[in-house]
């Protein structure tokens, strides 16, 4: 039985291509950072996928992310630590002002409020500020960030970590987001039921029976089938 319905953030609760845009003169100027930021965390990823035992102390892994990045720019870590918390970190988040979310997520979030589910959300990057520029009501039972946890998505520590926060087990929580690999895969693997968001509903991304990749509970492409699916 749900009681607890978890959010991703970036690309669930808005469109990507909306915060893109917004991104291009910083993405021009700061390309190579960019990439090699990119790159860090995909090396990340493929070390926690092979000790998935391993989890970092928060500070330690924001060290370890600017080593490895700086390892690829031919820098000294300590000053990129400083850089990528002030630029990537800090400096995107004014942009949210800005970006419209998806039609129907507060709507949707202040009908489960009202409804007696707890609410959470978990994001790779840093998501209070985030959550306020977007002008997402206040209405959380926890807020986390993956990096806090010590891992990125899909490892399972930050939605257990999610679930003890909620104070719900995993299996009583739906969490709802748009990548398949990280959002969906990070969420059955931890015990959650899973929901995922394709706005468009390309037929070729449908995971396919029996396939490899992680299998969503549910698949959806705008808010208003998401809350009939929950209320169901």
């Amino acid at each position: 039985m749900l009681k607890g319905i978890a959010f991703d953030l970036d690309g669930t609760l808005y469109p990507n291509y909306r915060l893109n845009l917004r991104l291009i003169p910083f993405a021009a100027r700061e390309f190579q950072l960019l990439s090699a930021f990119g790159k860090a965390r995909n090396i990340i990823r493929k070390y926690q996928s092979e000790n998935p035992d391993i989890i970092y102390e928060q500070n330690d892994f924001y060290t370890h992310q600017a080593e490895i990045t700086a390892k690829i720019l031919s820098v000294q870590p300590e000053p990129l630590k400083e850089k990528i918390e002030k630029l990537m970190y800090r400096g995107w988040e004014p942009i949210f002002k800005s970006v419209k979310l998806f039609k129907g997520v507060n709507e949707t979030l202040l009908t489960l409020h009202k409804a007696g589910y707890k609410l959470g959300l978990m994001s790779d990057f840093p998501p209070e500020t985030k959550l306020k520029n977007l002008g997402v009501p206040d209405i959380w039972d926890a807020v986390l960030c993956s990096e806090c946890c010590g891992a990125l998505k899909p490892h399972p520590m930050p939605f257990i970590k999610l679930a003890e926060a909620m104070s719900l087990p995993p299996e009583n929580i739906l969490y709802v987001g748009n990548s398949l690999p990280y959002d969906v895969g990070g969420g059955a693997k931890a015990g959650m039921k899973t929901a995922w968001l394709t706005p468009w509903l390309m037929p070729w991304l449908k995971p396919s029976p029996g396939g490899k990749k992680p299998k969503p509970d549910f698949l959806f492409s705008n808010y208003r089938q998401l809350l009939k699916y929950i209320l169901q």
